[in-house]
């Protein structure tokens, strides 16, 4: 005898491969998705049940009555509804949606994922929306020959990465009689950060550096030459004379020993942490380090990123916490 539970199981298999089958659901599909014919469905809206209900209304009346004019309406408004549901399909059909520009985001904002619609007909499309709950939607106006961006936001309850799923566009122009939609999967994601302390702990003590830190400017160090700009280079350290003579990007360098080094280690926080709580207040460290423009570096279990500072090493640093103890990185 099967289990009181395997008639559940059984219903929701058959109904996921009738879904699949139906809806051509692959998964998270690369590069850009074309909504061609077979990828657009469309069905009646409410309005649209209404409305041919009425017709028919009118149409047996005319039957009853023998009322010439009756037939008339009832085929004229007929013919309507129907060239309404040709115009709906048109206005979805053959768009292209691609993947846009992702910012990392810290758990509990709301990740903005970009999504790229384009229009390569020569008609415009009114009012498509997207969603993905089916609760809340945005919609967007794409005209011929265009590419326009929409943001599709979903909020974040912990960190690491974050996919968008399933989004679902949709429109119900011009009349709202019919609506068409179609599902995007878009292989894209976004890395969530540690949500930052707040309040968080004062910044750990320097400690004797090993000479590591010299070329970021800790210490007594001297003036040893200028090098080409890299990213992630202190402003503090530009040669702005050099700058100015030829418009070359120039950083100075020190030669010398580090006499301090500020790092941010697991060890340093209070014991009786459990581990999110411990990247909580990592984040916080991180961003008050990086405002005050400090040099760090940052020492998690089995990881270490050396002392250094700037835009980059602040993202490096907060997507080690993002990402650590969770599966390989997607990219």
């Amino acid at each position: 005898m099967p289990p009181a539970g395997g008639s559940p199981s059984l219903f929701g298999a058959l109904k996921n491969g009738v879904l699949e089958w139906m809806f051509q659901w692959r998964g998270p599909e690369r590069g850009t998705i074309v909504l061609v014919q077979r990828r657009v469905f469309i069905l009646p809206t409410s309005q649209g049940l209404l409305f041919a209900g009425v017709i028919m209304l009118m149409l047996i009346g005319s039957v009853n009555y023998d009322l010439s004019l009756g037939f008339i309406l009832s085929f004229l408004l007929g013919a309507t509804g129907i060239q309404s549901m040709l115009h709906t399909f048109r206005n979805l059909a053959n768009l292209r949606i691609s993947p846009g520009k992702v910012q990392p985001v810290f758990a509990g904002e709301l990740a903005q994922f970009q999504i790229r619609i384009a229009n390569q007909a020569r008609v415009h499309r009114y009012s498509v929306g997207i969603t993905r709950d089916k609760h809340s939607a945005i919609y967007i106006d794409v005209p011929p020959d265009v590419e326009m961006t929409a943001a599709a936001t979903l909020p974040t309850t912990r960190r690491g990465w974050l996919r968008p799923g399933r989004l679902t566009l949709f429109t119900v122009f011009p009349v709202g009689l019919f609506r068409a939609w179609s599902y995007a999967d878009l292989d894209m994601h976004v890395l969530v950060y540690p949500a930052p302390a707040s309040p968080g702990l004062a910044l750990p003590s320097t400690e004797a550096g090993s000479g590591d830190g010299g070329a970021h400017g800790h210490g007594h160090d001297e003036f040893s030459g200028l090098r080409p700009y890299r990213p992630g280079d202190s402003p503090r350290h530009i040669a702005w004379k050099a700058v100015a003579r030829d418009d070359t990007l120039l950083t100075k360098q020190f030669a010398g020993r580090a006499d301090l080094e500020l790092w941010l280690t697991w060890e340093a926080l209070p014991g009786g942490m459990d581990t999110e709580n411990r990247l909580s207040y990592l984040a916080r460290w991180v961003i008050d380090a990086d405002g005050a423009g400090l040099a760090y570096g940052l020492r998690l279990p089995g990881l270490t990123i050396p002392i250094a500072n700037g835009a980059t090493h602040r993202s490096d640093c907060l997507r080690a916490l993002a990402l650590h103890g969770l599966a390989a990185d997607h990219t």
